[in-house]
């Protein structure tokens, strides 16, 4: 199988090299480290799996795979986890490898690459990063397939970021394919107040407010003029 790699960085080209010798059936052509390049060997070369990194200078790997035509296999190769979703939304991209990769999960990917192409496309049910809310002070979320659980009191604020959004906690952010309207329909009123349209905070971790904003944390978050009243009023504020 001919691939191809293209990472800005020199040192995850060269992992990445170091894991495609370790398999026989990968015949490593070209490293590339943007996708411009990448872009001008593909149309005079063919190739059946490119091993893409998401961030790079002017084209991210999203921009990059909008470009062709005919895209062969795909397999990301990222630090970041937060695209998974994205990435699932291409019928090219067979696996998400989130650095530092292991070289049994990477051997795991090629196999993937090597059979033969699904009938069937991952429903979104099963690729979609969702939120859900059991009993007691538990929520759920769905991150990469893996459930995890959240203690709702810890939770500090909810930000909406187009189609995602941001759930920072005591320990610890997540970013959930989800909207603010659903997300605030699974958090108690007692504890959760949506004070701007991007916001929702829990009012027990106010730590200040000044003008038309509060503090929670470090983070300064917006308090709209028509949900002020209903904050000064859980605030029991005069």
């Amino acid at each position: 199988m001919n691939c191809i790699i293209i990472d800005d960085e020199a040192t995850g080209r060269a992992i990445i090299s170091q894991l495609c010798s370790n398999v026989a059936s990968l015949n490593l052509l070209e490293e590339f480290s943007n996708a411009i390049q990448a872009i001008k060997y593909l149309n005079q070369n063919q190739v059946d799996l490119i091993l893409l990194d998401i961030h790079m200078p002017d084209f991210t790997g999203f921009d990059f795979i909008e470009t062709l035509k005919n895209p062969p296999k795909i397999i990301l190769t990222t630090s970041d986890s937060n695209f998974a979703i994205q990435a699932f939304e291409y019928d090219c991209i067979i696996d998400y490898l989130v650095k530092p990769i292991a070289p049994e999960r990477f051997q795991k990917a090629i196999l993937k690459a090597e059979s033969p192409p699904s009938k069937k496309k991952p429903s979104v049910e099963t690729s979609t990063e969702k939120v859900e809310i059991t009993s007691g002070n538990d929520l759920y979320v769905n991150i990469n397939r893996r459930l995890i659980k959240i203690d709702i009191p810890s939770i500090l604020l909810v930000e909406a970021k187009g189609d995602y959004i941001h759930l920072k906690t005591e320990d610890k952010n997540y970013t959930v394919h989800s909207t603010l309207k659903k997300i605030e329909k699974k958090l108690p009123d007692s504890l959760f107040l949506k004070v701007h349209r991007s916001f929702i905070i829990n009012i027990d971790k106010i730590i200040d407010i000044e003008d038309n904003s509060v503090f929670i944390k470090k983070d300064v978050i917006p308090v709209s003029r028509s949900n002020r009243k209903e904050l000064i009023r859980r605030l029991n504020l005069l």
